[in-house]
């Protein structure tokens, strides 16, 4: 038996995933708060009914969730097309290393093949050394900088 599995989430998985996502935003340095999390989680156990993000889990074989994804649709108007965009990746740091990071991203990518993108994007943080790693293995790293219009 494989070690773990990627799976949508499913409503049993809710306490690991929070664990998981809470996490990820210690990670970026940014407070997670209840309301956040229940939107979220709205959001990637409902697609499409309740927002506009998926998401898929990473799962120990003893049922545990050891990591995240949280994807979406994104529209690409210069080429009329619709491509993806992966918002969240994380991996509990006792499993990285382990192809789990790996894992998640071949899941989207198997997802968004199915739907027809011709890629996917996603950002990190500069100073995400593990991380990007991982990234420049498996994608290029595009010639974009990101910028941020605060409202």
């Amino acid at each position: 038996m494989s070690e773990f599995s990627i799976v949508r989430p499913a409503a049993a998985d809710k306490a690991g995933w929070r664990r998981m996502y809470e996490g990820y935003a210690a990670f970026y340095e940014r407070e997670l708060t209840d309301a956040t999390a229940e939107r979220v989680w709205a959001w990637i156990s409902a697609p499409g009914e309740h927002g506009p993000s998926e998401g898929r889990i990473a799962r120990a074989a003893d049922g545990r969730v050891i990591g995240l994804a949280h994807f979406r649709d994104m529209a690409s108007p210069l080429r009329g097309t619709i491509v993806g965009f992966l918002d969240d990746l994380y991996v509990d740091p006792a499993w990285r290393a382990k192809q789990v990071g790996r894992a998640l991203l071949d899941e989207v990518a198997a997802i968004g093949k199915a739907r027809g993108w011709p890629f996917y994007r996603w950002l990190t943080a500069d100073d995400n050394y593990r991380a990007r790693g991982l990234y420049d293995r498996v994608a290029k790293r595009t010639m974009w900088i990101t910028y941020q219009y605060d409202l």
